[in-house]
């Protein structure tokens, strides 16, 4: 039977800013197995809410403990999966999202950004976060609502990239910052090391496509997923479906680049799926594939396309 398992928010079970396959694992599990962690928002000590009062004790405790990065995300992992070898896809179902924090942060900071060099006058807000009422309170009045998930999300990196920065979205996921990737979506990533080295931070409370000015509402989450091993699979880039689309995902330092790969790897899925031919799948993906821009803030930009289920061959 599945077991379920808890990872706290503790020094020891994150790292600050960065990936490695030479990571020992915080838990290690079966596959099938369900994983609920918990995480600390991305930032420091500069974006922290004025009110010392509503300061997380284990988040100040991380800050004291773990050392700045090559990157500023608090990632809690790895988890290994028992069994997973590279080559193996690991699929990730995001079963619960919740709030551990009443608060959030939006910045906009030096060099970063959409425009850097066009918004210089640095500012730090801090909403507040009503879960109850499903709502983000921005300073000047202005309620959204939320829509929790984690920007991070990652397997392991191959062992031949050593230590590798937090920021930049590759291959193995990491800082995807896809709004897409929340409850009731599954993740499929690829597996580079033994036991997949699953990781997942950085908690957005909402976000626009694009996230231009650097930061989504930063915020501290609590994710629970299902971890299960496919040796069916042979992807090479991640993956994922919602419960009405596929939701290929393109990343690349080039906002064009990004799109073809999104564009392409919907095609290689469609085709594998449906039978249909590349061809057919190209015109499918014209009639009913939904480009959107995930961010342009992150070094290799994003770029997902959404097609619906329903219009693949045989749906109903």
């Amino acid at each position: 039977m599945p077991t379920h398992h808890e990872i706290p928010a503790t020094p020891d079970t994150m790292v600050l800013g960065y990936f490695d396959a030479a990571l020992p694992p915080v838990l290690t599990v079966e596959s099938g197995d369900t994983v609920t962690l918990h995480s600390h928002p991305a930032g420091g000590r500069a974006t922290l809410h004025p009110d010392p009062s509503r300061h997380p004790a284990d988040y100040l405790a991380a800050l004291d403990a773990l050392s700045p990065g090559i990157g500023p995300h608090f990632v809690t992992g790895p988890v290994h999966v028992r069994g997973a070898m590279p080559g193996n896809v690991l699929q990730v179902d995001i079963l619960d999202l919740k709030f551990r924090m009443d608060w959030g942060f939006v910045a906009i900071l030096p060099l970063l950004g959409t425009l850097p060099d066009e918004f210089e006058d640095y500012e730090t807000i801090h909403p507040d976060i009503d879960a109850e009422r499903g709502v983000a309170v921005l300073p000047w009045g202005t309620e959204l609502p939320l829509d929790p998930f984690f920007g991070i999300l990652a397997t392991s990196p191959p062992p031949a990239w050593g230590r590798v920065t937090s920021p930049v979205p590759r291959r193995f996921g990491g800082n995807m910052d896809n709004k897409e990737l929340k409850t009731g979506t599954t993740l499929y990533l690829p597996v580079f090391t033994e036991g997949a080295g699953f990781y997942a931070g950085d908690g957005h409370g909402v976000q626009g496509d694009g996230e231009v000015c650097i930061t989504a509402l930063e915020t501290g989450l609590t994710g629970t997923f299902r971890l299960t091993l496919r040796k069916d699979l042979a992807y090479d880039w991640p993956f994922a479906e919602t419960p009405t689309d596929l939701m290929a995902i393109g990343l690349h330092e080039s906002l064009d680049e990004a799109m073809r790969q999104a564009v392409r790897e919907m095609i290689r899925h469609v085709s594998a799926r449906t039978g249909l031919t590349r061809n057919q799948a190209y015109m499918l993906c014209s009639l009913a594939g939904n480009l959107r821009i995930t961010q342009t803030v992150d070094g290799n930009k994003g770029v997902h396309m959404l097609l619906p289920k329903s219009a693949l061959p045989g749906a109903r």
